[in-house]
């Protein structure tokens, strides 16, 4: 219930991932909880361990629980899911009763929080980043598991009061599914952090200082085709010899890729891991050019990755291999290169951003003020928060 005393929502988020892990979740719910916080709700996390110094977030108690990680050390998987979600019922059943329950995916962790939320009568919302059993079917995974995925999915969606998506894509899918009071919310990125102002990486000139680069920094996995940058590569070199192609972040297709760069000239391609925020803001800000990708045809196409946010904020054009609504507004205001998802169409748009001369930093910065920034996004993800607690 509310606090008598104060009038204050109690408010329960519900994650299995949360700062300081680097990732677009991580960033549009920390944005939630500042937003709620000021708003003077009575916010409290309950997440997972994770490695990292705990964040600074006044106001929100954040409240961590042991769990399995894969190999790449993200939580993903069956068995990961559920070291998350079945200790949580117990969780949600011992925390004072909030006035609202916020459930993050994968759609377990929404079933879990629909249950628990029925036995003590308690609202919930719902933030759908992307839809599962559409992501499974499109992957062909077996069509019994599809099903068994979609059931529980559409349990977690339809129990909701209210239901966040990150696109209107999303959006439109969900209320193809009979999903009602769907509020689009687009992820945004911390301008305090992406800035077009500062160092670039390790210390170099904003310019980079040496060997020019093109960088992808994010998550890696299948449906991303991220590899399609680095089979781009050979030709790009024909043009631009001294050309770099620099990773950052982790993911299921992260070795594959390695494995591919392998095969280029040593140096050609460098994979460095996971890096916190402020590094990658430098690294971005020293590219000729972010690269971002999402192979079409797999149940993505109307994703909007964030890592174009981060690019475009630290004054950085984008080279987008793909199709949707990220393709489009690259085009359409001028943020970099919109091309096909194909070796020969990224490799001309490399070359192209690596002749370049500055971008107009100050611009590609402002759009994402503009468009895209997380307090923004928290504020209004927030307003739904509130709203569904009545």
């Amino acid at each position: 219930m509310r606090d008598a005393r104060r009038g204050r929502p109690r408010v329960v988020l519900a994650t299995r991932i949360f700062a300081p892990e680097v990732a677009a979740a991580s960033f549009r719910l920390r944005a939630l909880c500042e937003a709620l916080a000021r708003d003077g709700a009575d916010v409290t996390v309950l997440t997972v361990r994770a490695p990292g110094a705990e964040p600074s977030l006044p106001g929100v108690r954040v409240r961590r629980w042991p769990v399995l990680r894969d190999r790449s050390g993200y939580v993903r998987g069956y068995l990961q899911y559920l070291s998350f979600d079945v200790p949580l019922a117990l969780r949600l059943l011992l925390t004072p009763r909030p006035d609202v329950v916020v459930s993050e995916p994968p759609p377990t962790t929404g079933s879990v929080v629909r249950v628990v939320c029925a036995l003590r009568r308690v609202p919930y919302v719902y933030y759908a980043a992307d839809l599962w059993a559409d992501a499974a079917e499109a992957a062909e995974m077996p069509g019994a598991a599809v099903r068994v995925l979609r059931t529980v999915e559409r349990f977690a969606l339809r129990g909701a009061r209210r239901v966040v998506a990150v696109s209107d894509g999303v959006r439109e899918r969900l209320a193809a599914l009979g999903v009602r009071h769907v509020t689009t919310v687009r992820n945004g990125v911390d301008t305090s952090v992406f800035t077009p102002v500062g160092p670039g990486p390790d210390g170099e000139a904003q310019d980079g200082g040496g060997r020019p680069y093109v960088v992808y920094a994010g998550t890696t996995s299948e449906w991303q085709g991220a590899d399609v940058f680095v089979r781009a590569m050979a030709t790009v070199l024909e043009q631009v010899p001294d050309a770099r192609l620099v990773f950052l972040g982790q993911g299921s297709a992260w070795q594959a890729i390695a494995d591919l760069a392998a095969t280029l000239p040593p140096g050609t391609v460098e994979m460095r891991g996971l890096v916190p925020p402020a590094e990658a803001a430098r690294w971005q800000r020293g590219a000729a050019a972010a690269a971002v990708s999402i192979v079409p045809g797999l149940g993505y196409d109307f994703a909007y990755p964030t890592k174009i946010y981060a690019a475009l904020a630290c004054g950085t054009p984008v080279i987008f291999a793909g199709t949707g609504p990220a393709a489009e507004d690259v085009t359409a205001h001028g943020l970099g290169w919109a091309v096909d998802h194909d070796v020969a169409a990224v490799a001309r748009a490399m070359v192209a951003a690596l002749r370049a001369g500055p971008a107009d930093a100050e611009r590609l910065a402002g759009w994402v003020e503009e468009h895209a920034s997380a307090a923004a996004a928290g504020r209004a993800a927030a307003d739904v928060v509130l709203a569904a607690a009545g």
